[in-house]
């Protein structure tokens, strides 16, 4: 019998990995919905699927969700730009999208997974811990917290389990069309360098590149994903590796992996709501998901920066 999977945002960097990962599994037939405001279809080119320019809370997918027309849903459509300053807008795009879907999905029993951020813990004291420390310092990180909220009240009534994933810091194959949109430079910091140093240019970190985030690459993330098909309940977890490491760390590592040494530019932060330091407590996340990380920032950038070397742009190759 043959799964129907739906993946919202599935032209995005994280939803189309999700997708090209999840077409691999026998009998899964993977519908992927966008409204390609920041997706891109590059992304879906290797991907065998049925993709449909809609918005998440379109009437007619939500009318399908009730009526059982898919067997899971991963929810990663929202908007990521965390210097979108527009409170209305990241709301209504984030968290009521997500209540319409949450609401459509308990009337066919289907489960959820959906993407939460690091970001509903702002500049609280890491290590991070589900519960503690939610704190947003931006209309993003709150719209997300607002959604694990709303995901909360669902807990005890909802017919399937909903889970809640707060990624940390992705990174990895899949985000370069992040980087080749006009003033949307939310790519990851490995790509940006990596660009910046393949164009001649020196590496730019903030003063004095001491700023510590936790890390995850790709790999994991679509890790932690799968293994959200099978958690026995509804909860929230964060997605990361569990350690903290510096953006002196990623042009240290970037230089071993171009074999060249490499000159910081340091500027002045002009974000007063930077998040200055992340690290993801994972136990939680293991009694829920039964998964740990297995890629650590060496291993994660070298098979990254390999792959951009040799051109790759799209998700990451799953076997």
């Amino acid at each position: 019998m043959t799964e129907r999977i739906l993946v919202t945002g599935g032209a995005g960097y994280i939803g189309a990995n999700i997708a090209a990962a999840l077409i691999r599994r026998p009998g899964t037939d993977v519908i992927v919905v966008d409204d390609f405001s920041s997706g891109d279809w590059r992304n879906l080119i290797h991907v065998d699927c049925e993709v449909r320019a809609l918005d998440c809370d379109d009437p007619a997918l939500l009318d399908e969700i009730a009526a059982g027309g898919f067997s899971a849903i991963f929810h990663e459509a929202a908007i990521t730009d965390t210097t979108v300053m527009d409170q209305r807008l990241m709301i209504e795009a984030n968290t009521n999208a997500f209540a319409s879907l949450l609401a459509a999905s308990h009337a066919s029993g289907t489960r959820v997974v959906y993407a939460s951020s690091a970001g509903t813990y702002g500049n609280s004291p890491a290590p991070n811990r589900v519960g503690e420390g939610e704190e947003p310092e931006n209309i993003y990180g709150f719209s997300k917290l607002a959604m694990d909220r709303v995901a909360r009240r669902w807990y005890d009534r909802h017919s399937a389990p909903v889970i809640g994933l707060r990624y940390f810091n992705v990174y990895g194959p899949g985000e370069a069309h992040k980087n080749e949109r006009a003033g949307n430079k939310t790519a990851s910091m490995m790509l940006q360098l990596y660009e910046q140093v393949k164009a001649g240019k020196k590496p730019r970190l903030f003063k004095y590149g001491e700023q510590k985030r936790d890390f995850v690459y790709i790999r994991d993330v679509i890790g932690a994903n799968l293994a959200a098909l099978d958690a026995p309940r509804s909860g929230v977890c964060n997605v990361g590796s569990g350690q903290a490491r510096s953006f002196n760390d990623i042009v240290a590592v970037l230089e071993q992996c171009l074999e060249r040494p490499l000159e910081i530019d340091y500027f002045d932060n002009p974000f007063s709501f930077y998040q200055m330091h992340t690290e993801a407590d994972l136990s939680a996340t293991q009694e829920l998901l039964g998964w740990r990380p297995e890629w650590t920032l060496e291993r994660g950038m070298g098979e990254y920066i390999a792959l951009l070397e040799r051109g790759h742009r799209g998700p990451v190759e799953t076997t």
